[in-house]
């Protein structure tokens, strides 16, 4: 069945991959010690090999969404789900392998939800500095008769030392509109008011509702089932990183971390089992450029859902202001 021409969803085959495609990908046995060979590349291979054979201090930013503790499908492979503690020698071995490969003043996140945190959180805290706790309200999720529908997934901040790391907070302000808005001798107090409306740049908070999963109208999406949005990532680059800082993403699924990386001007790394979903990373890799736009990302804020026509008058005012 042919797809509707609004449906920009990536899920082509191996055998419907676009040319040179499949020639760009590294793999697990191919020459991964040098620096120069496996910056700006995709890996193709289990992550516990790739990692030991890539060269020490190597990133200053990991993303990490390794499989939660329920039994899933990825392209054909399985994960089991396991008791808690055979999750954390799981997590431990990743761990070891990862740790190695960041820089003393690296930071890490962690994807998880709620019933895999509950496990991970013993074996984050041993191995690192947990500075916080975010949760994604990321609203997708199934209905449930005799519980609480699961629309809510957590992401581990943690970095290698205690003070000496990265957090760009300005970067990462989210704009809000003004419902009622405060003024002070006739003037406004912590707001704008602007042609398109009156908002406010709001300081970061770990409470994250602004950020929708991909869908299948949006171009960032593929057939993975458990792609995680570009907006959400680059809040996470953006806060954590700087401009030609490296990203190392051992479980990239279909690229979504090393897409945002190129877009905000860093370098990247990313390991993933799936020959498939390593070449949907690599298609959009491709097509992508830096300086490239971040749906819910514009003028250097995070806007919230349901903004987009807001954000293009503003991006239209303000190309109107130039000429």
């Amino acid at each position: 069945m042919s797809k509707s021409p609004r449906n920009k969803t990536i899920d082509f085959s191996l055998a419907d991959a676009p040319a040179g495609v499949l020639d760009r990908i590294l793999h697990e046995n191919d020459q991964l010690e040098d620096r120069n060979v496996v910056v700006d590349q995709t890996i193709n291979g289990d992550a516990f090999k790739v990692l030991t054979r890539l060269p020490d201090q190597l990133a200053d930013l990991a993303i990490v969404d390794p499989p939660y503790n329920l039994n899933k499908q990825y392209d054909g492979l399985n994960f089991k789900k396991m008791s808690d503690a055979n999750y954390q020698a799981y997590t431990q071995r990743w761990v070891d392998a990862l740790l190695p490969r960041l820089k003393p003043q690296a930071s890490l996140y962690v994807f998880a939800d709620w019933q895999t945190s509950i496990a991970l959180a013993p074996v984050l805290e041993r191995n690192f500095t947990i500075q916080n706790r975010i949760t994604w309200q990321r609203e997708k999720g199934r209905g449930a008769l005799t519980n609480w529908k699961n629309g809510m997934e957590d992401i581990w901040f943690l970095t290698r030392s205690p003070h000496d790391y990265t957090f760009n907070v300005d970067q990462v302000k989210q704009r809000r509109q003004v419902i009622a808005p405060y003024r002070v001798d006739g003037q406004a107090r912590d707001w704008e008011e602007t042609a398109n409306g009156r908002f406010r740049d709001t300081m970061p908070s770990n409470f994250w509702d602004d950020i929708s999963i991909p869908y299948w109208s949006m171009p960032e999406n593929t057939g993975h089932p458990t792609q995680k949005p570009e907006k959400l990532l680059a809040k996470v680059i953006l806060a954590s990183s700087n401009p030609g800082d490296l990203i190392l993403d051992p479980f990239a699924g279909a690229g979504s971390s090393l897409v945002t990386a190129k877009k905000l001007g860093r370098h990247f790394i990313g390991i993933e089992q799936s020959l498939l979903y390593t070449a949907w990373g690599e298609y959009r890799l491709q097509q992508t450029s830096t300086g490239d736009s971040i749906q819910g990302y514009t003028d250097g804020v995070f806007w919230e859902r349901n903004t987009l026509a807001a954000q293009h008058r503003h991006q239209k005012s303000n190309q109107t202001k130039l000429f």
